[in-house]
């Protein structure tokens, strides 16, 4: 059974940093690249990964400021957010795919950010 479960957020300043993580099972990690979307906002898709890591892609809000990566040894996915802003208030979510067709995980929990002074 696939599982994909996020854990990281929290309450940050502005200017603040967060690390989410994704802790994948029930399917081969390596198979797929992956991604970081989120709740209520357009494009709800944030970032994407390929399945070695070698390339990454990320939405025009988030460039310079967040960072996706993987670890396949031990099948984690990370979003590593620095000098958050308000409007990054909000859950997110690790998917399998690229982009915009990335899918959530069948019991998403999200993990939820929350940027306030």
């Amino acid at each position: 059974q696939v599982q994909l479960v996020e854990s990281g957020g929290g309450l940050v300043q502005p200017g603040g940093s967060l690390r989410l993580s994704c802790a994948a099972s029930g399917f081969k990690f390596t198979d797929y690249d992956m991604s970081w979307v989120r709740r209520d906002k357009w494009p709800n898709w944030v970032a994407s990964i390929s399945r070695d890591g070698s390339r990454t892609i990320y939405i025009d809000a988030v460039k310079g400021r967040f960072t996706i990566t993987r670890n396949n040894s031990d099948d984690t996915l990370y979003l590593q957010m620095n000098n958050v802003k308000y409007e990054d208030t909000t859950e997110y979510y690790c998917a399998r795919g690229w982009g915009v067709g990335a899918i959530t995980g069948p019991n998403a929990q999200g993990t939820q950010v929350t940027v306030s002074s």
